[in-house]
């Protein structure tokens, strides 16, 4: 079986005042919290027996009323770091590390963001990765929509990453981490390796970055058919609020 790791944390000054008192993945979006979209669609996975849900001790009060009150198809467990502050914080490569560590997890993981909203198939996404570590790509179109903004991906022969660069001034692409990566077990080892060896443990693009360098890390190619978003601001808040709010 597999785990599903929910990197939601909490700390988000860009949505000020909204998350202010409020962490980012309990913001409603069409009268629900923006994270119930995601744990649903985990939950609809049948391989998934566990979801843990990463957040930091400020806003853990919050997720663990938000868990209590929440009813899904699968075990959904919320798990705190100790960070009170943002300066505090172990960034999201570091907080699953802590996670692995302290779950002694060793399956097969699947790694999200926890300000993800999308309508593309985790299932169609997991079904593509081959045994090796897998990161779903969204084909932005428009290298002004990526610049500064985004883990940009360039991709060789076989769909294979050559390069993984975290929010790049000059894109060479249009492809974009979603922030939904799966870990075959052989590869969540690595994550206390890249670790140890001093690697950054912030955007989960750097380890990406590191890993694709140590063996073959696939990418699988979402177009702009379907909808994303990547809560990082008040005006894609809106957006993402809007577009479903009006959803038939």
């Amino acid at each position: 079986m597999m785990k599903a790791i929910v990197l939601a944390g909490g700390f988000a000054r860009r949505l000020w005042p909204l998350t202010k008192e409020t962490p980012k993945p309990l913001l409603p979006i069409a009268g629900k919290p923006m994270i119930d979209y995601l744990i649903e669609k985990l939950s609809s996975v049948d391989s998934i027996d566990t979801i843990y849900v990463s957040v930091n001790r400020r806003f853990q009060p919050h997720f663990d009323r938000w868990a209590s009150g929440s009813s899904f198809q699968k075990d959904v467990e919320v798990f705190s770091e100790e960070s009170m502050a943002e300066n505090e914080k172990l960034g999201a490569i570091g907080a699953l590390g802590l996670i692995l560590r302290e779950k002694r997890i060793d399956d097969d993981v699947l790694v999200v963001a926890g300000d993800n909203l999308f309508d593309f198939s985790i299932d169609t996404f997991l079904s593509s990765h081959n045994g090796r570590p897998l990161v779903a790509l969204y084909d932005m179109e428009n290298l002004e929509k990526v610049r500064g903004k985004y883990g940009v991906v360039r991709l060789g022969e076989g769909n294979v990453i050559e390069e993984f660069r975290e929010k790049p001034e000059n894109p060479s692409t249009t492809l974009v981490s979603t922030g939904c990566y799966f870990l075959p077990k052989c590869s969540v080892c690595r994550i206390h390796d890249y670790l140890s060896e001093g690697g950054n443990p912030d955007a989960p693009g750097f380890f990406i970055s590191w890993l694709a360098s140590k063996t073959m890390v696939g990418g699988f190619v979402f177009d702009s058919s379907h909808k994303w978003f990547d809560i990082g601001s008040i005006e894609c808040y809106n957006e993402a609020n809007s577009c479903l709010s009006n959803k038939d």
